[in-house]
């Protein structure tokens, strides 16, 4: 049973690893032998991640990347291609989470969002997934949400949850796509677990409340909770599971 779960020695890219649930999924994988190549746009901050990951054992690669800017994601996807030699794995995370009521949410907050959230998960898959299908082998792990496919009442995230919407669809489209070539795609959806981008939401005492009041559970999610899904999914484990959102939420939304 063990060897389903064997990822020793493959080779991995996780974008937005500066920080938070990016960070936890790098060094996720660096546990159970990955080798990983961390993306962010803040390159000074990935050089301690780098060491936590070195630490572990495996080899880690940094490079800086905006991911809104299709430039650079090609050139980040060239580079680690030709340092690795190949790429097994994509973690598709990075992500903003900006919100505001629809009708205050300006043209810049709605575009920095789509080209974020959509966009730049697109293209990274786009230009992974070129490898991939010609090495006839992949995983890609999209972030998606528990706002993928519910909003949440007094929360103004039209926005965001639109962003997260499409990640399911085009999670679904490219599995499809893939599915013949030995590539697999899935999305985690998780609820609100402790980040940079959500320290807002969960440091404030009347939002924290309601996430517990609307979660069967009664909390957010914990560091490590998201860890088994991610292992699952990129591992041969899932070799028939593609275009799947795994929800890891508590219970939200059985509600």
């Amino acid at each position: 049973m063990s060897s389903l779960f064997d990822l020793k020695g493959k080779f991995a890219i996780v974008t937005g690893a500066s920080s938070g649930l990016g960070r936890q999924f790098a060094l996720a994988l660096a546990r159970e032998g990955v080798n990983v190549a961390i993306v962010a746009r803040r390159l000074d901050r990935l050089e301690s991640v780098k060491k936590e990951i070195e630490d572990l054992g495996v080899r880690c690669y940094t490079h800086g990347c905006d991911v809104t800017k299709t430039e650079e994601i090609v050139q980040t996807v060239a580079d680690i291609k030709e340092h690795f030699g190949r790429i097994d794995i994509l973690v598709n995370n990075a992500g903003l989470g900006l919100s505001d009521a629809a009708e205050n949410t300006t043209d810049e907050m709605w575009h920095r969002m789509m080209d974020t959230n959509i966009n730049g998960v697109f293209f990274f898959a786009r230009e992974v997934g070129r490898i991939m299908v010609a090495q006839k082998y992949g995983r890609i792990i999209n972030l998606g949400s528990i706002h993928s496919t519910v909003a949440m009442p007094g929360f103004p995230i039209s926005a965001y949850a639109t962003t997260k919407g499409a990640v399911l669809m085009m999670t679904k489209s490219l599995a499809n796509e893939w599915a013949k070539h030995g590539v697999t795609v899935n999305a985690i959806g998780p609820a609100y677990f402790p980040s940079e981008m959500t320290s807002d939401v969960l440091d404030n005492k009347e939002m924290y409340d309601a996430i517990c009041n609307l979660c069967p559970m009664g909390r957010p999610g914990r560091d490590g909770e998201l860890d088994g899904a991610l292992i699952y999914f990129a591992s041969d484990a899932s070799s028939y599971t593609t275009g799947q959102l795994l929800q890891i939420d508590g219970g939200w939304t059985t509600i």
